[in-house]
């Protein structure tokens, strides 16, 4: 047994082993029929990858319609097409897996010390359920689309588009199965497999987070999954859940939807802040800042998330005092977001800071989620929320919270594990300027964008008003900028997988135990099962003035 000591091991010290989970086993079947947990990740690096590029490529047409103010590109049908399956795969295929099924997927058992996920073959059903969604959502794309909205809101859904309805909800149907099994999968790893002396707190926030967005996996997903099944039986059978001549109830739909879909929000934002707990205390040499408060805040906000999603529904009817009732519970669901900014920045606080990739990927998240936070205070007041909903605040207000928040971290995460996931560094100039082009792509895309809302320009119209026009080629300019930080990013991490400098274990002189194991790691991800004796974030204790002058590990 080997212990976690305060001392990393040296780094002059010989390789565990020159076989490692990328090629102990060669040819397409040792991929497709793996159990280990890493190499399904990469799997879903891949998959994840090709639809963030589809729902980029959607994205970046409608935003070529919306450079002038008539619809001169396409039909306004077309255009209701594009956005709903920007919409889809973007948040279906895109946002809620990108972090657990890909990050979670390779680090939860190496943070923990377990040689894999507590069920690996259920895992690996998880990835071909993505899989089988994913080709819906293809065959729903080539037969034409959908154009219900991202949320396929009844009675739209199920009376009055004759467009691919029951194919594009099958492949959320089937995708929200693939999040039950994977978030069921590290509740039990979490549970059953912490190394001898990894004590609750003595986990990353990573587990923590990771924990608190698998709950919300398991409880919430099954409610949208019923959801959409009325949908489609409503919509073949003619069955009356939802159409209130046939006796059903046209809000029913709206509150099994958003029950779920508040809480999704969450099923992305945890694993970010997961990321960027991680790097922050790296990166400033520190252990965070009020430890508890930030791992009982990601239990706070996965409890709070099931009982704010009225505040998607405060001008469909509902009655004005459950609405100042939920108005008050949005209000404290930003409590335990706060604690998490707050003790981010108080352990940035006389830290030794170091401003690598990762770090400024971290620190673009803060600003993001700082701006997307506050304008939520405007929609979870009633009265703003009157006036801004179905405006374009509403999609930048989003976009900031979810895409910026989630795709930032998510960045930042691959940025920070990437040597240990491939054994290669990346160029760390290159790094830099991708992720500023991303940050300022994304703040020139999105903030004029709560400015036409404000100003009433409703979301989800192929045309507009001249006087908006400015703003909207504003924002195409700011997305071209965005996707080409996007594409420079995919560029050097490819190329650093056969011309990056080796790594070497730890090349961040971190601390946890995923960064004691060789990179890449063995198949069982260590040799001996670790023994910890210490607290997470030990950073102070490390003697990095000694170990720096040493030469590093070559593979």
């Amino acid at each position: 047994m080997s212990a976690v000591a305060p001392v990393l091991p040296d780094v002059r010290a010989p390789r565990y082993n020159e076989r490692n989970y990328l090629n102990n086993g060669h040819g397409l079947k040792s991929w497709l029929l793996t159990s280990d947990h890493k190499r399904i990740a990469l799997m879903y690096m891949v998959a994840v990858t090709f639809f963030f590029a589809v729902g980029g490529i959607l994205a970046m047409i409608v935003r070529m319609e919306l450079l002038t103010p008539e619809a001169d590109l396409m039909s306004y049908d077309t255009y209701n097409k594009m956005f709903t399956m920007h919409g889809v795969a973007m948040v279906f295929f895109v946002l809620i897996p990108a972090v657990p099924a890909i990050l979670g997927n390779f680090l939860v058992p190496l943070m923990i010390g377990a040689k894999d996920l507590a069920f690996p073959k259920i895992n690996l059903l998880s990835f071909y359920l993505y899989c089988v969604a994913a080709c819906l959502l293809l065959y729903t794309i080539s037969a034409g689309g959908v154009d219900t909205g991202w949320t396929f809101t009844t009675p739209l859904s199920t009376h009055y588009v004759n467009t691919n309805v029951v194919s594009a909800g099958l492949a959320a149907f089937v995708a929200g199965f693939s999040s039950i099994f994977t978030g069921l999968n590290f509740v039990a790893t979490i549970h059953r497999m912490r190394a001898p002396g990894l004590t609750w707190f003595r986990l990353p926030l990573f587990i923590w987070s990771m924990y608190a967005a698998s709950v919300i996996m398991i409880l919430g997903t099954p409610v949208v999954s019923i959801a959409i099944v009325l949908v489609a039986v409503e919509r073949i059978f003619n069955f009356g859940f939802f159409d209130p001549a046939k006796g059903g109830d046209p809000l029913l739909f709206q509150h099994l939807f958003w029950f779920y879909s508040h809480p999704a929000v969450y099923i992305m934002l945890l694993p970010g802040m997961a990321c960027i707990s991680e790097i922050i205390a790296c990166f400033s040499r520190k252990r965070v800042f009020g430890y508890t408060a930030v791992a009982f805040s990601s239990i706070a906000i996965s409890l709070f998330s099931f009982f704010v999603w009225e505040h998607h529904m405060y001008i469909m009817g509902v009655s004005q005092y459950s609405a100042l009732v939920f108005s008050l519970l949005t209000m404290l669901v930003a409590v335990p977001s706060a604690i998490k900014v707050f003790n981010w920045s108080f352990t940035l606080y006389k830290g030794s800071i170091t401003f690598r990739a990762p770090m400024i990927y971290a620190m673009c998240c803060l600003g993001l989620f700082v701006v997307g936070g506050c304008t939520g205070v405007f929609l979870g007041s009633l009265g703003m929320d009157v006036h801004l909903t179905e405006t374009y605040f509403i999609v930048a207000h989003f976009h900031f919270v979810m895409v910026g928040f989630v795709l930032m971290a998510f960045l930042g995460g691959v940025h920070f594990w990437w040597p240990k996931m491939f054994g290669r560094m990346y160029p760390e100039g290159p790094a830099k300027v991708a992720a500023v082009m991303i940050f300022v792509g994304f703040f020139v895309t999105f903030g004029p964008q709560f400015i036409l809302g404000f100003l009433g320009m409703p979301r989800r119209y192929a045309a507009y008003p001249p006087e908006y026009q400015v703003l909207n080629v504003m924002s195409t300019a700011g997305a071209t900028v965005m996707g080409a930080g996007f594409f420079f990013t995919m560029i050097y991490l490819v190329w650093s997988l056969k011309f990056g400098a080796v790594a070497g274990d730890n090349p961040w002189h971190a601390y946890g135990l995923e960064w004691q194991t060789q990179s890449p790691p063995i198949t069982a991800n260590f040799l001996e099962t670790p023994v910890v004796t210490h607290e997470a974030y030990d950073y102070e204790s490390l003697d990095f003035p000694h170990r720096e002058r040493r030469a590093p590990v070559h593979i």
